[in-house]
């Protein structure tokens, strides 16, 4: 045997053992959540779940911290905004919040439309410039939230 031939037999080993471990960490990730998608005249912005418990209902307890938004969005009252949802969120029913508060029946559709001013509107319960909208999963238990803020675009 060459110094040559061990040289490259290590390197195999060692790159087989790399792959393996990468497969192996691959492996023990979570498995990303449903998206939603928020769409507003040409701008989109989409996210996982807030809390997602694969299927199974949250747990109440953890509710009120659901309804913080990461993703963000400008709207202007005058523009349509577009909800968008995976079909194994519609499967279950879902409804949009606001502010934690219901502004829809649950829906079985992936998709539905609602008009802008109403983000804003204090009929609706809105205060200020900005809100958090929310799309919860489930008509009985809640099996997930996807929440957004959006910001006041006039």
């Amino acid at each position: 045997m060459t110094m040559q031939s061990a040289v490259r037999r290590r390197r195999a080993v060692a790159a087989a053992g790399a792959v393996s471990a990468g497969l192996l960490v691959l492996s023990a990730c979570d498995k990303p959540t449903p998206i939603a998608t928020i769409t507003v005249g040409r701008n989109s912005v989409h996210t996982e779940a807030t809390c997602y418990n694969d299927g199974d209902a949250v747990k109440t307890a953890d509710l009120a911290k659901c309804l913080k938004a990461s993703t963000s969005i400008s709207v202007d009252p005058d523009d349509t905004v577009r909800f968008g949802v995976d079909p194994k969120i519609a499967d279950n029913g879902w409804t949009i919040l606001m502010n934690g508060q219901p502004l829809t029946d649950a829906s079985k559709k992936t998709y539905r439309t609602i008009p802008g001013s109403v983000f804003f509107n204090t009929q609706y319960g809105a205060t200020g410039n900005s809100t958090v909208v929310s799309i919860k999963e489930g008509d009985k238990t809640v099996k997930g939230l996807w929440s957004f803020k959006f910001k006041k675009d006039s």
